[in-house]
């Protein structure tokens, strides 16, 4: 495991989806308002962060690899820092299309005495328009994607990915051998069809799929994946379970890795690592039960930290040697 590890080094991985800024105020509450009787925040700190599938390229870059986004932002102050963030953590941006028409997403947490007191999200979530969505497609089958080692749609349900887009990409992928790994969300979830490897989680499999799928029930869990796995003519799936640990499968063979016990702070970001690490492993060709192994670690490593941060490479090495 641990030279598999070192192969993730110079790995070229299109990241398209939604990104976002993670935005926090930070400060002291010592008095309520005149004007109405609430807190009032004395801010000394803003700070802010790489969220949605920025920070899934954020993972990646720590593991070695080299990720190119690819979304749509506005033309906004948000999207002027959003791409500060990015060139400061070496992330290409060649695949971004701003947009006066859209906002750049961001989330802005209110802290007081390291609790969350608000959070303000300024966002869109309708589609994309069309002009937009064909300007991002074309960026990426012309100029981006005959270079890449593997293909990540990062879906958050904020309007960047499309079926349309989805078909498109996917199509051209398999034409050049590029395997295509996805993280889904329920507006697009019947959308991705014939991709390499599908990682929903149990939440996700229920709206998307409609069906309930408990994996305490082994023999009904299966079927419902083997029915998803028909209808979207998918290679392989990995269900994430929480504190059940990942299942992956190809539709014949189930693979059940369990949980890591661990003392947990926080599972915020354990998403992303997950679906960084599987699709590296899954551009270097390795076996399901590599994959959901691997993959499976590096979720439980993030947990132990508090808020979301990126794998740390040489933990997830030295972890790995244990598999």
């Amino acid at each position: 495991m641990k030279e598999i590890i070192k192969k993730f080094e110079g790995l070229k991985v299109l990241v398209i989806g939604d990104v976002m800024i993670d935005a926090y105020l930070i400060g002291n509450v010592d008095r309520i308002s005149p004007e109405a009787p609430v807190p009032v925040l004395a801010v000394h700190k803003k700070d802010f962060r790489l969220g949605g599938a920025a920070n899934v390229a954020l993972n990646l870059v720590a593991l070695g690899a080299k990720p190119i986004l690819c979304s749509v932002i506005g033309e906004d102050a948000e999207g002027n820092e959003l791409l500060a963030l990015l060139e400061k953590s070496s992330i290409l941006s060649t695949g971004i299309i701003r947009s006066k028409e859209r906002l750049t997403t961001t989330k802005t947490r209110v802290m007081a005495q390291n609790h969350q007191m608000i959070r303000i999200d300024n966002e869109q979530t309708e589609q994309i328009s069309e002009v937009d969505s064909y300007l991002l497609t074309q960026r990426i089958i012309n100029d981006l994607l005959p270079a890449a080692d593997v293909v990540l749609f990062e879906d958050y349900d904020k309007g960047v990915i499309s079926e349309t887009l989805i078909h498109q990409i996917v199509a051209h992928a398999h034409k050049l051998n590029k395997k295509v790994v996805v993280d889904p969300k329920k507006r697009n979830f019947l959308h991705y069809k014939e991709v390499d490897l599908f990682k929903p989680n149990l939440k996700e499999l229920k709206e998307g799929f409609k069906r309930d799928a408990d994996p305490s029930d082994q023999a009904d869990f299966e079927l419902a994946i083997k029915d998803l796995m028909r209808s979207l003519s998918l290679k392989n799936i990995m269900v994430t379970m929480s504190e059940r640990g990942v299942m992956i499968s190809d539709g014949t063979q189930f693979d059940y890795i369990p949980a890591h016990l661990r003392k947990i702070a926080d599972v915020s970001g354990a998403g992303d690592t997950v679906i960084s690490v599987a699709s590296l492993c899954m551009a270097l060709g390795m076996s399901n039960k590599e994959v959901a192994a691997l993959s499976n670690l590096a979720g439980g490593l993030v947990c132990e930290e508090v808020g979301v941060v990126p794998i740390d490479i040489n933990r997830l090495a030295a972890e790995s040697q244990k598999l």
